[in-house]
């Protein structure tokens, strides 16, 4: 069966996605009634999705802060991704971004480990970042991950990532959590960084088809909560992935407005 609910405006906050998804898919995905139950999608009128913020900055702002135009840009996540010191890894970022690569990141849970603490890697990967732009004259970057135990550790390395001049910051949005999330958007928005979001933890939610919630909600809840780029899927390598779907999940994440299309 497919249904079709609707809820006036006023039982949601403005600007919360967690108060969004606390009345919508908070608690009856667990009634004794239900089988299973899947949320395929959303309908997010104007007048609740200007309530958010968004994107911190968006594509265009990228491309101007990397000075790189009229082709995709070109990175890699540094492997392996945990166990490697913070001046071994430091050392790899040097390598990939002075190979010809325009950006290197950190994988989803390289966190504050006791074999590289946050504030090292922060340091060795600012050193990379600048040996390579002084060496090949273009400008670098290396997504930092914040994502942290609390807001407040959050922040501080967001804060941290901007005082060492780096161009942008990373956080795993679903395990950190929305309210976190949206935190760091507004954080980065006014302090000039970029946000990349992992989407972690989103096949556990989604991969079922049928029972969780699709993708692309999870994509729509992330551009209102904010993030300028997220893993969207590919339909190459190791993951999971339909070359439809994820194109449409692209196309989701980049327009302004979409045409109907049930093949994605």
């Amino acid at each position: 069966y497919i249904a079709y609910v609707a809820y006036p405006l006023d039982l949601f906050e403005e600007g919360s996605v967690t108060n969004m998804f606390t009345s919508i898919v908070g608690n009856v995905f667990g009634f004794k009634a239900l089988r299973a139950l899947r949320l395929e999608d959303l309908r997010i009128p104007p007048a609740y999705s200007k309530t958010f913020q968004g994107p911190p900055h968006g594509i265009q702002v990228e491309r101007d802060k990397l000075n790189k135009y009229g082709r995709p840009l070109l990175g890699c996540t540094i492997k392996p991704k945990l166990g490697l010191s913070a001046k071994n890894y430091g050392r790899a970022v040097y390598e990939c971004l002075r190979g010809g690569l325009d950006f290197t990141k950190d994988d989803e849970n390289v966190n504050s480990q006791p074999f590289m603490r946050w504030r090292d890697r922060f340091l060795f990967c600012a050193e990379a970042i600048y040996k390579a732009q002084a060496e090949t004259g273009e400008i670098k970057g290396h997504y930092l991950n914040a994502t942290a135990g609390t807001c407040e550790e959050m922040i501080k390395r967001a804060v941290f990532a901007r005082e060492l001049g780096v161009p942008i910051v990373m956080h795993d949005y679903l395990t950190g959590g929305f309210t976190a999330n949206t935190s760091l958007a507004h954080y980065c928005r006014d302090n000039g960084l970029l946000l990349h979001i992992h989407r972690a933890m989103h096949a556990v939610i989604d991969r079922q088809k049928n029972h969780g919630m699709h993708f692309r909600v999870l994509a729509k809840a992330l551009r209102m909560s904010g993030g300028d780029h997220i893993h969207s899927g590919t339909v190459v390598g190791k993951l999971e992935g339909e070359r439809e779907m994820t194109l449409g999940f692209v196309d989701l994440l980049r327009d302004d407005f979409i045409e109907k299309d049930r093949s994605r």
